[in-house]
Protein backbone atom coordinates (compact mmCIF):
# COMPACT_ATOMS: atom_id res chain seq x y z
CA UNK A 1 0.00 0.00 0.00
CA UNK A 2 1.36 3.53 -0.73
CA UNK A 3 1.02 5.61 2.15
CA UNK A 4 1.40 8.88 -0.04
CA UNK A 5 -1.20 8.58 -2.73
CA UNK A 6 -3.94 5.79 -3.90
CA UNK A 7 -4.30 4.71 -7.18
CA UNK A 8 -6.79 2.25 -9.19
CA UNK A 9 -6.03 0.07 -12.31
CA UNK A 10 -8.70 0.01 -14.73
CA UNK A 11 -6.77 -1.55 -17.59
CA UNK A 12 -4.25 0.17 -18.99
CA UNK A 13 -5.46 3.01 -16.97
CA UNK A 14 -3.99 4.24 -13.92
CA UNK A 15 -6.35 6.68 -12.36
CA UNK A 16 -5.26 9.06 -8.75
CA UNK A 17 -8.17 8.35 -6.28
CA UNK A 18 -9.15 10.93 -3.89
CA UNK A 19 -7.30 12.05 -0.54
CA UNK A 20 -9.94 10.08 1.38
CA UNK A 21 -9.07 9.30 5.28
CA UNK A 22 -10.58 5.78 5.17
CA UNK A 23 -8.28 4.64 3.34
CA UNK A 24 -5.78 5.06 6.51
CA UNK A 25 -4.30 8.45 5.52
CA UNK A 26 -4.66 9.41 9.41
CA UNK A 27 -3.62 6.00 10.79
CA UNK A 28 0.11 6.22 8.50
CA UNK A 29 0.19 10.63 9.33
CA UNK A 30 2.89 9.19 12.01
CA UNK A 31 4.95 7.22 9.75
CA UNK A 32 4.53 9.15 6.48
CA UNK A 33 3.67 12.69 5.80
CA UNK A 34 0.62 12.82 3.29
CA UNK A 35 1.38 14.23 -0.23
CA UNK A 36 0.36 18.42 -0.90
CA UNK A 37 -3.28 18.56 -1.55
CA UNK A 38 -3.95 19.26 -5.17
CA UNK A 39 -4.45 22.84 -6.44
CA UNK A 40 -7.92 24.10 -7.84
CA UNK A 41 -9.54 26.80 -9.39
CA UNK A 42 -13.20 28.24 -9.65
CA UNK A 43 -13.96 31.49 -11.91
CA UNK A 44 -17.37 33.20 -10.63
CA UNK A 45 -18.65 35.54 -13.37
CA UNK A 46 -21.28 37.57 -12.99
CA UNK A 47 -23.04 40.17 -15.74
CA UNK A 48 -23.21 43.86 -16.01
CA UNK A 49 -20.69 44.53 -13.09
CA UNK A 50 -21.64 46.54 -10.23
CA UNK A 51 -22.26 49.59 -8.84
CA UNK A 52 -19.05 51.89 -9.11
CA UNK A 53 -19.93 54.47 -6.04
CA UNK A 54 -20.41 51.30 -3.30
CA UNK A 55 -18.81 48.20 -4.57
CA UNK A 56 -14.55 49.51 -5.41
CA UNK A 57 -12.66 50.42 -2.15
CA UNK A 58 -11.55 54.02 -2.65
CA UNK A 59 -8.63 54.44 -5.11
CA UNK A 60 -6.04 56.11 -2.13
CA UNK A 61 -6.71 53.68 0.05
CA UNK A 62 -4.24 50.74 -0.92
CA UNK A 63 -2.16 47.67 0.89
CA UNK A 64 -4.18 46.13 3.96
CA UNK A 65 -5.09 49.45 5.24
CA UNK A 66 -8.41 49.92 3.01
CA UNK A 67 -11.84 50.24 4.15
CA UNK A 68 -14.84 47.74 2.74
CA UNK A 69 -17.87 49.77 0.81
CA UNK A 70 -21.44 49.16 1.15
CA UNK A 71 -21.06 46.47 -1.41
CA UNK A 72 -18.35 44.43 -0.09
CA UNK A 73 -19.79 44.27 3.75
CA UNK A 74 -20.62 40.98 4.62
CA UNK A 75 -17.02 40.04 3.53
CA UNK A 76 -15.75 41.50 6.42
CA UNK A 77 -14.90 38.30 8.22
CA UNK A 78 -12.91 37.35 5.44
CA UNK A 79 -10.73 40.30 4.92
CA UNK A 80 -7.37 39.10 5.25
CA UNK A 81 -7.98 36.17 3.09
CA UNK A 82 -8.95 38.06 -0.49
CA UNK A 83 -7.65 40.73 -2.73
CA UNK A 84 -9.35 43.17 -4.68
CA UNK A 85 -7.86 44.76 -7.73
CA UNK A 86 -8.80 47.90 -9.23
CA UNK A 87 -7.55 49.16 -13.13
CA UNK A 88 -8.57 46.14 -15.21
CA UNK A 89 -9.26 45.75 -18.54
CA UNK A 90 -9.37 43.98 -21.73
CA UNK A 91 -7.61 45.39 -24.45
CA UNK A 92 -9.16 44.25 -27.11
CA UNK A 93 -13.10 44.83 -25.60
CA UNK A 94 -15.53 46.74 -27.23
CA UNK A 95 -18.57 45.72 -26.74
CA UNK A 96 -20.33 45.75 -23.62
CA UNK A 97 -22.82 43.93 -24.56
CA UNK A 98 -20.55 41.26 -25.03
CA UNK A 99 -20.45 40.25 -21.50
CA UNK A 100 -18.79 37.36 -20.35
CA UNK A 101 -17.41 36.02 -23.69
CA UNK A 102 -14.01 37.06 -23.52
CA UNK A 103 -13.92 37.54 -19.56
CA UNK A 104 -11.59 34.78 -19.41
CA UNK A 105 -9.74 34.70 -22.78
CA UNK A 106 -8.65 38.37 -23.50
CA UNK A 107 -8.89 37.12 -27.06
CA UNK A 108 -9.02 39.77 -29.81
CA UNK A 109 -12.56 39.34 -31.80
CA UNK A 110 -11.31 40.42 -34.77
CA UNK A 111 -7.96 38.86 -34.98
CA UNK A 112 -7.33 38.29 -38.78
CA UNK A 113 -10.24 39.35 -40.02
CA UNK A 114 -12.64 37.54 -38.15
CA UNK A 115 -16.41 38.47 -36.51
CA UNK A 116 -16.20 36.84 -33.65
CA UNK A 117 -13.18 34.84 -33.02
CA UNK A 118 -12.23 33.79 -29.89
CA UNK A 119 -9.56 31.98 -28.04
CA UNK A 120 -8.84 29.16 -25.06
CA UNK A 121 -10.39 30.90 -21.83
CA UNK A 122 -8.24 31.09 -18.36
CA UNK A 123 -9.77 27.78 -16.99
CA UNK A 124 -9.25 25.54 -19.60
CA UNK A 125 -5.75 26.10 -19.29
CA UNK A 126 -5.72 25.00 -15.45
CA UNK A 127 -7.96 21.77 -16.87
CA UNK A 128 -5.44 20.41 -19.23
CA UNK A 129 -2.88 20.03 -16.49
CA UNK A 130 -5.27 19.47 -13.45
CA UNK A 131 -7.94 17.73 -15.14
CA UNK A 132 -5.46 14.77 -15.76
CA UNK A 133 -6.26 12.40 -12.53
CA UNK A 134 -10.22 13.89 -11.88
CA UNK A 135 -12.85 12.25 -13.29
CA UNK A 136 -14.08 15.62 -14.88
CA UNK A 137 -11.23 17.24 -16.37
CA UNK A 138 -13.23 20.68 -15.72
CA UNK A 139 -16.91 21.34 -15.13
CA UNK A 140 -19.06 24.54 -16.08
CA UNK A 141 -22.11 25.57 -14.59
CA UNK A 142 -24.74 28.09 -15.63
CA UNK A 143 -27.75 29.92 -13.94
CA UNK A 144 -30.97 29.18 -14.95
CA UNK A 145 -31.89 32.64 -16.58
CA UNK A 146 -33.78 31.82 -19.39
CA UNK A 147 -31.78 34.19 -21.44
CA UNK A 148 -28.03 33.60 -19.71
CA UNK A 149 -26.67 34.48 -23.25
CA UNK A 150 -28.62 37.98 -23.72
CA UNK A 151 -26.70 41.36 -22.86
CA UNK A 152 -25.61 40.48 -19.45
CA UNK A 153 -23.07 37.57 -20.24
CA UNK A 154 -23.00 38.05 -23.69
CA UNK A 155 -22.49 35.00 -26.35
CA UNK A 156 -20.88 31.41 -25.57
CA UNK A 157 -22.92 27.89 -23.63
CA UNK A 158 -20.67 28.90 -20.25
CA UNK A 159 -17.60 31.06 -19.09
CA UNK A 160 -15.36 28.13 -20.86
CA UNK A 161 -13.92 28.14 -24.39
CA UNK A 162 -11.57 25.60 -25.90
CA UNK A 163 -8.49 25.92 -27.07
CA UNK A 164 -9.97 26.48 -30.36
CA UNK A 165 -12.37 29.43 -28.81
CA UNK A 166 -14.77 27.37 -29.37
CA UNK A 167 -18.05 27.08 -26.42
CA UNK A 168 -18.01 25.03 -24.08
CA UNK A 169 -22.03 24.07 -22.81
CA UNK A 170 -22.55 24.01 -19.43
CA UNK A 171 -25.59 22.63 -16.70
CA UNK A 172 -27.96 25.38 -15.47
CA UNK A 173 -29.55 23.15 -12.59
CA UNK A 174 -28.38 21.90 -8.94
CA UNK A 175 -29.85 18.69 -9.44
CA UNK A 176 -28.48 17.95 -12.79
CA UNK A 177 -25.14 18.70 -11.18
CA UNK A 178 -25.59 16.68 -8.28
CA UNK A 179 -26.57 13.76 -10.60
CA UNK A 180 -23.32 14.64 -13.10
CA UNK A 181 -21.42 14.30 -9.97
CA UNK A 182 -22.83 11.26 -7.72
CA UNK A 183 -26.06 9.46 -9.25
CA UNK A 184 -24.66 5.96 -10.18
CA UNK A 185 -24.87 5.10 -13.80
CA UNK A 186 -28.05 3.38 -14.77
CA UNK A 187 -27.00 1.73 -17.74
CA UNK A 188 -25.13 -2.23 -17.20
CA UNK A 189 -20.94 -1.76 -17.69
CA UNK A 190 -20.85 -3.83 -20.54
CA UNK A 191 -23.81 -2.06 -22.65
CA UNK A 192 -21.47 1.15 -21.85
CA UNK A 193 -18.28 -0.58 -23.07
CA UNK A 194 -20.82 -1.16 -26.28
CA UNK A 195 -21.96 2.04 -26.46
CA UNK A 196 -17.96 3.10 -26.30
CA UNK A 197 -16.78 0.63 -28.80
CA UNK A 198 -19.90 2.32 -31.09
CA UNK A 199 -18.75 5.70 -30.71
CA UNK A 200 -14.87 4.73 -31.47
CA UNK A 201 -16.21 3.08 -34.51
CA UNK A 202 -18.41 6.11 -35.91
CA UNK A 203 -15.72 8.37 -34.92
CA UNK A 204 -12.67 6.02 -37.25
CA UNK A 205 -15.09 5.88 -39.88
CA UNK A 206 -15.67 10.11 -40.31
CA UNK A 207 -11.61 10.36 -39.46
CA UNK A 208 -11.15 8.29 -42.33
CA UNK A 209 -13.57 9.76 -44.73
CA UNK A 210 -11.64 13.58 -43.57
CA UNK A 211 -8.55 12.26 -44.57
CA UNK A 212 -9.31 10.76 -48.17
CA UNK A 213 -11.21 14.31 -48.70
CA UNK A 214 -7.79 16.32 -47.51
CA UNK A 215 -6.16 15.40 -51.24
CA UNK A 216 -5.80 18.29 -53.06
CA UNK A 217 -7.71 20.98 -50.62
CA UNK A 218 -6.89 24.58 -50.93
CA UNK A 219 -5.00 26.07 -48.22
CA UNK A 220 -7.70 28.14 -46.48
CA UNK A 221 -9.88 24.79 -46.87
CA UNK A 222 -7.17 22.73 -45.72
CA UNK A 223 -6.58 25.59 -42.77
CA UNK A 224 -10.21 24.28 -41.77
CA UNK A 225 -10.08 20.60 -42.06
CA UNK A 226 -7.42 20.66 -39.84
CA UNK A 227 -9.50 22.71 -37.33
CA UNK A 228 -11.90 20.18 -37.62
CA UNK A 229 -9.15 17.05 -37.18
CA UNK A 230 -8.29 18.55 -34.06
CA UNK A 231 -11.86 18.64 -32.95
CA UNK A 232 -11.89 14.79 -33.16
CA UNK A 233 -8.57 14.49 -31.58
CA UNK A 234 -10.22 16.40 -28.63
CA UNK A 235 -13.63 13.80 -28.96
CA UNK A 236 -10.76 11.18 -28.90
CA UNK A 237 -9.18 12.30 -25.54
CA UNK A 238 -12.80 12.88 -23.75
CA UNK A 239 -13.45 8.71 -25.30
CA UNK A 240 -10.27 7.56 -23.49
CA UNK A 241 -10.88 10.03 -20.42
CA UNK A 242 -14.43 8.19 -20.02
CA UNK A 243 -13.34 4.70 -20.77
CA UNK A 244 -10.98 5.48 -17.73
CA UNK A 245 -13.18 5.60 -15.09
CA UNK A 246 -16.66 4.43 -16.36
CA UNK A 247 -15.56 1.43 -14.05
CA UNK A 248 -14.96 3.00 -11.35
CA UNK A 249 -17.88 4.33 -8.78
CA UNK A 250 -18.31 7.71 -8.04
CA UNK A 251 -17.29 8.62 -4.90
CA UNK A 252 -20.47 9.38 -2.23
CA UNK A 253 -21.96 13.06 -2.21
CA UNK A 254 -20.92 15.11 1.08
CA UNK A 255 -24.48 16.80 0.92
CA UNK A 256 -27.94 15.55 0.34
CA UNK A 257 -29.57 15.21 -3.15
CA UNK A 258 -30.33 19.47 -4.00
CA UNK A 259 -34.72 20.03 -4.82
CA UNK A 260 -35.42 21.00 -8.34
CA UNK A 261 -36.49 24.54 -9.69
CA UNK A 262 -35.04 26.91 -7.34
CA UNK A 263 -33.65 29.88 -8.40
CA UNK A 264 -31.72 32.95 -7.41
CA UNK A 265 -30.13 33.36 -4.33
CA UNK A 266 -31.30 29.56 -3.52
CA UNK A 267 -29.75 28.51 -6.59
CA UNK A 268 -26.38 29.91 -6.06
CA UNK A 269 -26.34 28.71 -2.97
CA UNK A 270 -26.94 25.21 -4.29
CA UNK A 271 -24.40 25.92 -6.35
CA UNK A 272 -21.74 27.03 -4.33
CA UNK A 273 -22.56 23.88 -2.23
CA UNK A 274 -22.22 21.00 -4.94
CA UNK A 275 -18.92 23.51 -6.06
CA UNK A 276 -17.13 22.41 -2.44
CA UNK A 277 -18.39 18.94 -3.41
CA UNK A 278 -16.72 18.63 -6.59
CA UNK A 279 -13.36 19.99 -4.98
CA UNK A 280 -13.91 17.42 -1.30
CA UNK A 281 -14.13 14.44 -3.67
CA UNK A 282 -11.48 15.58 -6.17
CA UNK A 283 -14.42 15.11 -8.68
CA UNK A 284 -13.00 17.82 -10.66
CA UNK A 285 -10.16 20.43 -10.27
CA UNK A 286 -11.43 23.68 -12.49
CA UNK A 287 -15.24 24.71 -12.28
CA UNK A 288 -16.66 27.77 -13.87
CA UNK A 289 -20.07 29.26 -12.53
CA UNK A 290 -21.63 31.59 -15.17
CA UNK A 291 -24.19 33.43 -12.59
CA UNK A 292 -27.71 34.08 -12.86
CA UNK A 293 -28.70 37.84 -13.45
CA UNK A 294 -32.49 38.21 -14.13
CA UNK A 295 -33.54 35.29 -11.41
CA UNK A 296 -31.23 36.45 -8.68
CA UNK A 297 -32.84 39.68 -8.76
CA UNK A 298 -36.50 38.15 -9.00
CA UNK A 299 -35.77 36.39 -5.79
CA UNK A 300 -34.39 39.28 -3.70
CA UNK A 301 -38.14 41.02 -4.28
CA UNK A 302 -36.54 43.71 -7.18
CA UNK A 303 -38.86 44.46 -9.91
CA UNK A 304 -35.99 46.88 -12.42
CA UNK A 305 -35.04 44.45 -15.46
CA UNK A 306 -31.08 43.14 -15.65
CA UNK A 307 -30.47 45.42 -18.54
CA UNK A 308 -32.02 48.48 -16.92
CA UNK A 309 -30.62 47.81 -13.32
CA UNK A 310 -27.65 48.04 -15.06
CA UNK A 311 -28.11 51.75 -16.65
CA UNK A 312 -28.84 53.36 -13.30
CA UNK A 313 -29.16 56.18 -11.75
CA UNK A 314 -29.67 57.56 -8.38
CA UNK A 315 -33.60 55.87 -7.47
CA UNK A 316 -34.51 52.28 -7.68
CA UNK A 317 -32.25 51.28 -10.59
CA UNK A 318 -29.77 51.82 -8.20
CA UNK A 319 -30.96 50.57 -5.24
CA UNK A 320 -31.35 47.39 -7.27
CA UNK A 321 -27.83 47.21 -8.25
CA UNK A 322 -26.58 48.04 -4.68
CA UNK A 323 -29.20 44.58 -3.23
CA UNK A 324 -27.58 42.55 -6.04
CA UNK A 325 -23.72 43.51 -5.02
CA UNK A 326 -25.03 42.75 -1.26
CA UNK A 327 -26.49 39.58 -2.20
CA UNK A 328 -23.70 38.47 -3.98
CA UNK A 329 -20.97 39.44 -1.47
CA UNK A 330 -23.70 37.86 1.55
CA UNK A 331 -23.21 34.50 -0.62
CA UNK A 332 -19.26 34.74 -1.20
CA UNK A 333 -18.92 34.80 2.27
CA UNK A 334 -20.71 31.53 2.92
CA UNK A 335 -19.06 30.23 0.03
CA UNK A 336 -15.34 30.97 1.60
CA UNK A 337 -17.07 30.10 5.09
CA UNK A 338 -17.38 26.38 3.18
CA UNK A 339 -14.41 25.98 1.83
CA UNK A 340 -12.48 26.74 5.14
CA UNK A 341 -14.55 24.65 6.96
CA UNK A 342 -13.45 21.19 4.44
CA UNK A 343 -10.37 19.52 5.89
CA UNK A 344 -7.74 18.64 4.00
CA UNK A 345 -5.94 15.15 5.14
CA UNK A 346 -2.55 16.90 6.25
CA UNK A 347 -5.04 19.18 8.42
CA UNK A 348 -4.92 22.24 6.24
CA UNK A 349 -8.39 23.31 4.45
CA UNK A 350 -9.70 23.43 0.79
CA UNK A 351 -9.38 26.71 1.02
CA UNK A 352 -5.89 26.96 1.00
CA UNK A 353 -4.85 24.84 -2.00
CA UNK A 354 -7.96 26.60 -4.48
CA UNK A 355 -8.22 30.27 -5.95
CA UNK A 356 -11.52 31.79 -6.11
CA UNK A 357 -11.71 34.48 -8.79
CA UNK A 358 -15.10 36.66 -8.58
CA UNK A 359 -15.39 39.29 -11.31
CA UNK A 360 -17.06 41.00 -14.59
CA UNK A 361 -16.19 42.27 -17.69
CA UNK A 362 -17.50 45.82 -16.93
CA UNK A 363 -17.33 48.06 -14.33
CA UNK A 364 -21.12 49.33 -14.62
CA UNK A 365 -23.02 50.55 -17.13
CA UNK A 366 -21.50 50.68 -20.39
CA UNK A 367 -17.31 50.73 -19.04
CA UNK A 368 -15.01 48.33 -20.16
CA UNK A 369 -12.22 49.52 -18.10
CA UNK A 370 -12.04 48.47 -14.31
CA UNK A 371 -13.39 45.29 -14.28
CA UNK A 372 -13.84 44.13 -10.68
CA UNK A 373 -11.81 41.53 -9.65
CA UNK A 374 -12.07 39.45 -6.37
CA UNK A 375 -9.28 36.66 -5.82
CA UNK A 376 -9.30 34.71 -2.38
CA UNK A 377 -7.32 31.17 -1.67
CA UNK A 378 -4.17 30.04 -0.89
CA UNK A 379 -3.57 27.93 -4.00
CA UNK A 380 -1.72 30.44 -6.38
CA UNK A 381 1.06 31.74 -3.88
CA UNK A 382 -0.99 35.60 -4.25
CA UNK A 383 -0.66 38.17 -1.56
CA UNK A 384 -3.78 38.37 0.07
CA UNK A 385 -5.73 40.89 2.59
CA UNK A 386 -4.68 44.33 0.32
CA UNK A 387 -6.56 46.53 -2.77
CA UNK A 388 -4.69 47.15 -5.45
CA UNK A 389 -4.76 49.58 -7.85
CA UNK A 390 -3.41 48.24 -11.26
CA UNK A 391 -1.51 51.19 -13.29
CA UNK A 392 -3.32 52.32 -16.42
CA UNK A 393 -3.74 49.79 -19.20
CA UNK A 394 -3.19 46.73 -17.03
CA UNK A 395 -4.13 43.78 -18.87
CA UNK A 396 -6.94 42.02 -16.72
CA UNK A 397 -5.06 38.79 -17.96
CA UNK A 398 -2.18 39.45 -16.45
CA UNK A 399 -4.01 38.52 -13.59
CA UNK A 400 -4.98 35.19 -15.04
CA UNK A 401 -1.14 34.41 -15.87
CA UNK A 402 -0.37 34.74 -12.40
CA UNK A 403 -2.88 32.62 -11.06
CA UNK A 404 -1.67 29.64 -13.45
CA UNK A 405 2.08 30.49 -13.32
CA UNK A 406 1.60 31.04 -9.07
CA UNK A 407 -0.49 27.28 -9.33
CA UNK A 408 2.69 25.78 -10.84
CA UNK A 409 1.73 25.97 -14.71
CA UNK A 410 4.34 26.52 -17.42
CA UNK A 411 2.49 29.77 -19.11
CA UNK A 412 4.38 31.89 -20.65
CA UNK A 413 1.58 35.00 -21.59
CA UNK A 414 -2.87 34.06 -21.67
CA UNK A 415 -4.73 36.19 -23.94
CA UNK A 416 -3.19 40.22 -23.77
CA UNK A 417 -1.14 39.54 -21.01
CA UNK A 418 2.03 40.91 -21.35
CA UNK A 419 3.06 39.71 -17.92
CA UNK A 420 2.32 38.83 -14.17
CA UNK A 421 0.85 41.38 -11.88
CA UNK A 422 4.02 41.31 -9.64
CA UNK A 423 2.06 43.05 -6.89
CA UNK A 424 0.25 39.89 -6.60
CA UNK A 425 2.97 37.48 -5.75
CA UNK A 426 3.44 37.13 -2.37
Amino acid sequence: MNTRRHFLRSGTALVALPFLESFGFRRFAAAAVPAAPPKRMMFLGMGFGVTKETWFPDVKQTGADFALPQGLAPLARHKKDFTLIQGLSNRYSEDAHGGSTYWLTGANPHEAGASAHNSISADQVAAAAFGKETRFASLQLNGSDKDLSGPGHGAGLSLAWDNRGKPIAGINSPLAVFNRLFSAEQVPLDQLRLRMTQKRSLLDGVLLEAQDLQRGLAKNDADKLEEYFQSIREIEQRLAKEEQWQSLPKPKAPLTQPPDARSGVEEIKLMYDLMVAAFQTDSSRVLTYRLPISNLLSSLGVKVAAHDMSHYSPGERMEASQRRDVAHSELLAGLLDKLKAVQEPDGSSLFDHCSVVFGSNLSSVHNLTNCPTFIAGGGAGIKLGQHLVATKDTPLCNVWLTLLQGSGLQVERHGDSTGPLKALIA
